[in-house]
Parts: structure tokens; C-alpha cells; sequence
């Protein structure tokens, strides 16, 4: 059985029914308390509780998302980036309005919960939330298109009797054209569900590379 608590908020669930029950009860013992029924929306979040699985979608918020920064009429784009361009630094881009800039980025961040098929874009763009150009923008702009025309895009979560977790990791040592730090990343799953996630850039990297020069 899992709980999860925010604020004054309760979401909890388990396979099984006298163990859930035994929770509400106790629960009503010690609180006041008032059950609203099967979890459908939380925290911007979609759920759709089926008989084999539950998909978890931010649909609402993608939509909102993209009516917000004024793209809901804009066509679609099918990809996130076009093959030709490279996202870098700039220094002779036309200058642009950095707080609307940190806004999208803001918000594309807060939907890459549950769209991971955005999560590396919008990671990159958001590099140059301290100096953003125009080039940064019309990126970050394709992103949203690419949104509107899949906000139903979420996870799909599916009844597995296994309980084994395994992870993946893997790590770019020097494909940041940039800086040449290392970018890393990993994420676990408990049977075939993804349960955590993580990315990172190295912000001390020199004497590792340094290291992996003598030792290679």
C-alpha cells in the first residue's frame, strides 16, 4: 500500500481492499476526515483508473500551457527541434524578453513529469535562461507547438506482479559543445514501470577529464 500526503490533501491505494480499509478506518479514528472517491485529478495531474493499468496524463495543464503563451492557433509541429538546428550560446542574438523566457521554461519544466519526450529540450533551452537570445526563444516556442498537437501524450502505467527494481545509467563525457562537462542521467523501474528519474550536468569536471585523458 502506498500513501501520499500534500497539505491537507491524502491520496492512497494498495491491491489490497482490507489493507485500504483498515488505513481509512484508522485514518477516521485519529482525523476528521472527508473521502472525495477514486482519485481522478491531482495537482494538475490526469489519472484514468482502468482494469489492467492507469495512465497519467497533464493534458488540461499542456492546454492551458499553450493558450497561455498565445500558440493554441499556431500550427503543430510534429518534431521538438528541427534536424539542422544546434541550440548554443548566442553573443550575436537579438535580446528578448528574459522573464517570459524563464516563464515558458518554467512551465514546460513542471510538464516534463509526465512527458519525457520533451524532458531533453526543454532541458537544454533551459541552460540559457541567464542570457537568452531569439534563436533560445524560437526554440522554446517549437517546443510548445510540438505540445499542442500531442497533450493527450502521458504514461501508462500497467498491472506487473514483479516487484524487482532495476535501473539504467549512462553519461555523455563530453558532448556539450559548450563547456565539454559531463552530462549524466538515470532511471529506475519496478517491473516495467518507470518510478524515478534523473539528469544532471557535472559543474566540476576538469580534474575528471583530466583524469580520463591519463587513464585512457
Amino acid at each position: 500500500m502506498v500513501a501520499q500526503i500534500y497539505v491537507d490533501d491524502i491520496i492512497f491505494g494498495g491491491m489490497s481492499d482490507q489493507l485500504v480499509q483498515q488505513f481509512v478506518q484508522q485514518m477516521k479514528s485519529e482525523f476528521e476526515i472527508r473521502m472525495v472517491g477514486e482519485l481522478r485529478y491531482f495537482l494538475e495531474f490526469q489519472l484514468k483508473q482502468m482494469k489492467d493499468n492507469i495512465f497519467i496524463s497533464q493534458s488540461k495543464y499542456a492546454k492551458s500551457l499553450v493558450k497561455k503563451f498565445g500558440l493554441e492557433n499556431s500550427k503543430s509541429k510534429r518534431t521538438l527541434a528541427a534536424t539542422h538546428v544546434k541550440v548554443g550560446k548566442d553573443v550575436d542574438g537579438s535580446s528578448i524578453d528574459i522573464s517570459n523566457y524563464r516563464s515558458m521554461i518554467g512551465n514546460l519544466l513542471y510538464l516534463t513529469t509526465s512527458r519525457l519526450d520533451i524532458a531533453y529540450s526543454v532541458g537544454v533551452c533551459a541552460r540559457f535562461q541567464a542570457d537568452s537570445k531569439e534563436s533560445h526563444l524560437n526554440q522554446v516556442k517549437r517546443i510548445i507547438k510540438y505540445v499542442n498537437g500531442t497533450v493527450e501524450y502521458g504514461f501508462l502505467y500497467t498491472f506487473d506482479t514483479k516487484s524487482t527494481l532495476v535501473g539504467f545509467y549512462d553519461v555523455d563525457w563530453a558532448g556539450n559543445a559548450e563547456d565539454r562537462k559531463r552530462t549524466f542521467g538515470g532511471c529506475f523501474f519496478v517491473g516495467n514501470n518507470l518510478v524515478s528519474r534523473y539528469h544532471a550536468e557535472d559543474r566540476k569536471s576538469t580534474v575528471e577529464y583530466g583524469l580520463l585523458s591519463i587513464y585512457s
